[in-house]
């Protein structure tokens, strides 16, 4: 007897019928014929196992253009190769200075804080068959690069950092200081001690100095302030942003050094009667 609890399988049910045959002999034989359908079906073959998982698509890495600020706006000390760096600039100060000479002028050495230099486009970031595989997953080493891209460059839209403002005071010493930082926005050569040793020269530090007596003043044109500049050398070399006024001693010691900066290479190379 089975066991307790199996089951045994009920037999196929078939329907049998007899058929007559006759032998040789004569003999009449009754042949059972077993039905063709059965009342269980054999099972249908297994399907294919499928993989148990799928592989997700190559991720899609898009090749874009990164773009640098359409326009920069001058600040003091910065020169166009500094510019140039700073935004990955293709050709360099050249190609920046020929883009916006109409701006600068025709000389690339002075560029005046405030100006808006126009920029060209950075070259296009690495496409998805180049990218490294860092990139392509954004991974933590690309996510780092992007940051310091993002430092080094400001973005177009970001607010301009307001600078502290310097105060200087209102003598000789303040006067050279405050000529020097215009120096350094325009790109003009010079040095504080040069500035002062000319300043004693000429004028013993009186900003009020006129000279009445010598060549260009039998012209009419008598040298004034503190570097004795006369008003034609004064008004070819005066530096945008200071005052027009010869005496003012900012401006009288700007537009020398600038002169001096154009004739001698510095205002350090004054020895003398300039």
């Amino acid at each position: 007897m089975p066991a307790q609890g199996k089951h045994r399988r009920s037999p196929s049910t078939s329907l049998r019928r007899g058929l007559a045959a006759v032998t040789a002999g004569g003999a009449v034989l009754a042949l059972p014929v077993i039905g063709a359908t059965s009342a269980f079906a054999a099972p249908a073959p297994a399907a294919a196992p499928q993989a148990a998982t799928s592989v997700p698509a190559p991720a899609q890495v898009n090749s874009a253009v990164r773009a640098a600020p359409a326009q920069h706006s001058v600040v003091a000390g910065e020169t166009l190769s500094k510019i140039a760096r700073e935004y990955s600039i293709s050709g360099g100060w050249e190609k920046l200075y020929e883009g916006n000479r109409k701006i600068i002028g025709d000389n690339p050495d002075l560029i005046q804080p405030g100006i808006k230099l126009t920029l060209g486009n950075k070259a296009a970031a690495p496409s998805a068959d180049k990218a490294s595989p860092a990139a392509a997953r954004g991974g933590a080493a690309d996510r780092a690069d992007r940051s310091e891209r993002a430092e080094a460059a400001p973005a177009a839209n970001a607010a301009p950092v307001a600078e502290k403002a310097v105060t200087y005071t209102n003598d000789l010493d303040g006067w050279i200081k405050e000529s020097l930082a215009v120096m350094a926005e325009q790109g003009i050569p010079g040095t504080y001690e040069g500035i002062h040793r000319n300043i004693m020269r000429e004028s013993s530090g009186n900003p009020a100095a006129i000279n009445n007596w010598d060549s260009n003043a039998v012209k009419g044109t008598p040298s004034k302030g503190l570097l004795q500049v006369i008003d034609p050398t004064f008004q070819a070399y005066h530096v945008p942003g200071t005052s027009t006024d010869s005496y003012d001693p900012v401006a009288n010691i700007t537009a020398a050094c600038n002169y001096a900066a154009d004739r001698y290479g510095s205002i350090d190379n004054v020895f003398g009667a300039y």
